[in-house]
């Protein structure tokens, strides 16, 4: 994946050469050089606009971690409490946690993977994922219709994500997909313990050492 790093430094330097050329094509008008003018507002804003399609990827794919193969994205310890409720304690990779109780018999853990077209690939872009929320899930569709759900947040804020950018971007289309993903886990009536893991093209969850 393009790193937060790498995405900010093409904004600032699309940004700088598109302005450059803006200014170039402001003293040709000047000058009535009309070709002049043309070629060099024409080449500015198309950088300007790749310095914007840079920097809504970088804020897009914050949050987001690269997966070349198969690698845990989480681990997840349960605890059953009273009735169809349970504990849940997250940890993220870098250590994050996170704890909350969930309703239910199971859980699911959704997120975005995001693959790029193999020309970008080619290019040492590989394909990445976020972790998006964890939910309660029932086992009866009775009890999925009609009783309590709780679900929450496991993604750090942003004002969109990738997801959005390709729905709505269709310049992206041939270059990359996004889908959103999940995969569950049953809550057992012992305490679990859960290991997350991420492929390019999904999640699963295997049960693990206690």
């Amino acid at each position: 994946m393009v790193s937060p790093l790498a995405s900010a430094a093409a904004f600032l330097l699309l940004l700088v050469l598109s302005v450059a050329e803006l200014v170039a094509a402001w003293h040709a008008l000047r000058k009535r050089r009309w070709v002049k003018t043309g070629i060099s507002a024409l080449f500015g804003m198309t950088l300007l606009a790749l310095a914007a399609l840079a920097g809504t990827i970088g804020i897009a794919t914050r949050g987001y971690r690269t997966v070349r193969e198969e690698e845990r994205a989480a681990t997840i310890k349960t605890e059953l409490l009273r009735g169809q409720r349970f504990r849940a304690t997250i940890i993220l990779p870098g250590g994050r946690l996170a704890m909350y109780d969930l309703t239910g018999d199971a859980f699911a853990v959704e997120g975005y993977i995001v693959k790029w077209h193999p020309f970008v690939s080619n290019l040492g872009v590989h394909p990445a994922y976020e972790i998006d929320r964890i939910v309660g899930r029932y086992n009866s569709p009775t009890d999925e219709r009609t009783k309590p759900h709780a679900v929450y947040s496991l993604a750090r804020p942003k004002w969109f994500t990738m997801f959005d950018v390709v729905k709505h971007v269709p310049l992206l289309a041939p270059l990359v997909d996004a889908e959103y993903a999940s995969a569950s886990g049953a809550v057992t009536a012992r305490p679990a313990t859960f290991d997350v893991f991420v492929t390019p093209t999904g999640f699963l969850i295997r049960l693990g050492a206690p």
